[in-house]
């Protein structure tokens, strides 16, 4: 299972319980992979105007950009009317990660459609996954990774989108109308897109994933979700080296560690380093702080998106939520707390730097469209495949 940049912070979500470090997440990291999926073609129209269906798959859908997938929808989890009005005196309910959305835009909403956001938040997806299978929560919107959407879909967590209150997804990056995790859109709206620095020399990620990913494209090997039991291998050994050249560490403090000087060289999240700003001691200029991508872009890449769950009981709010996020005086004033770009077109290099969001000296950390498509995905791995990968990152890990 991928890792996301905000899991393992420190600090207590609203939702309850500490950070937990990706180390000790570990051993139960292949647990989600389990998940049973539902699906299959169906027969009759759902108001989204897509196939319906209640008929089981028969095997694990693992998107991926040469194998596309249109999840189904079923016939008693269907998409909600058209023309409805936003529900009054209401309180809608965020599922998000910790410190990932701006509070000024909340607000703004709030004022909008005259209701109220509460924002409960989790620290893992497993942890988020978990507490909406339960079925104790009525959350309205969540904001999951590109790899657990199969799980979602086929548990009916979460609610097919009606197209006509979201407008304001012509706003973003033309593929994301037809992502190869959601053709269709069917289920989701892109929220926050970065990419992984991998050229570390001192400290490198926490994360089984970007941590191998990145022994990988060290060797030449650019296909980070690979079965090749060689490259694995070699991507194992590289690492292992690396630690006996400079006494390797492994944290994902990228985001504090970088910023104050406690480590000189970090592979590092792109959002990260945007707002290194924010962690860096008075009176030290941001300049100290650089960030490198490849040249080519063929580096990792990845996305957030945003879902309506069909556990709330706000659904016309919730796609209105999810519009506001994508119209752009709303994208930039979020990428002003968080630091990770949307894939909204009117998010470019000059426009953050005019607007004092992002130092010049950083613009090495915004994600166009073009190094996007040229970057490469850790995608869902069927479980067997991700246990192999999790021993491999064991070794390194655990010796370190």
């Amino acid at each position: 299972m991928t890792f996301h940049p905000r899991e393992g912070r420190s600090g207590v979500g609203s939702g309850g319980g500490p950070g937990v470090s990706r180390r000790a997440f570990l051993a139960g990291a292949t647990t989600a992979g389990m998940a049973a999926f539902l699906a299959a073609c169906g027969s009759s129209s759902g108001s989204s105007g897509t196939t319906t269906s209640t008929a089981p798959l028969k095997s694990l859908a693992l998107p991926r950009p040469d194998a596309p997938v249109t999840w189904p929808v079923y016939a008693d989890n269907a998409a909600i009317a058209d023309g409805l009005q936003p529900e009054k005196n209401a309180t809608l309910k965020l599922y998000n990660w910790e410190a990932y959305i701006n509070q000024k835009v909340i607000n703004n909403f709030q004022k909008k459609y005259d209701c109220k956001v509460e924002v409960t938040t989790f620290n893992t997806m497993t942890e988020a996954i978990a507490k909406l299978r339960s079925g104790q929560f009525d959350f309205d919107v969540f904001v999951p990774t590109v790899d657990v959407l199969g799980q979602l879909v086929g548990a009916k967590l979460v609610r097919p989108l009606n197209h006509s209150y979201i407008p304001n997804i012509s706003q973003n990056w033309t593929e994301f109308t037809n992502p190869f995790y959601d053709q269709g859109w069917l289920y989701t709206v892109p929220y926050t897109i970065w990419q992984g620095k991998y050229k570390g020399k001192v400290a490198i990620l926490d994360d089984h994933r970007e941590g191998l990913t990145l022994g990988m494209m060290k060797n030449g090997n650019f296909d980070p979700n690979t079965s090749d039991q060689s490259v694995i291998s070699s991507s194992t050994k590289s690492l292992l080296d690396l630690d006996s050249l400079v006494g390797l560490h492994i944290d994902n403090n990228d985001y504090t560690s970088i910023p104050t000087g406690q480590t000189w060289i970090h592979q590092a999240w792109s959002g990260d380093m945007a707002a290194a700003e924010n962690y860096m001691p008075k009176g030290t200029p941001v300049d100290v702080v650089g960030y490198w991508f490849p040249a080519n872009g063929v580096g990792p890449v990845a996305n957030d998106t945003m879902t309506v769950l069909s556990s709330g009981k706000n659904p016309v709010l919730a796609h209105l939520f999810i519009d506001y996020f994508n119209d752009l005086p709303n994208v930039l004033e979020n990428i002003s707390f968080n630091g990770y770009m949307q894939p909204n077109n009117g998010v470019t290099e000059q426009v953050l730097v005019q607007q004092q969001i992002l130092p010049p000296t950083l613009t090495s950390t915004v994600v166009t469209e073009a190094m996007f498509k040229a970057g490469t995905f850790q995608l869902e791995l069927a479980p067997a495949l991700d246990a192999e990968y999790q021993a491999a990152w064991l070794r390194v890990s655990g010796g370190v």
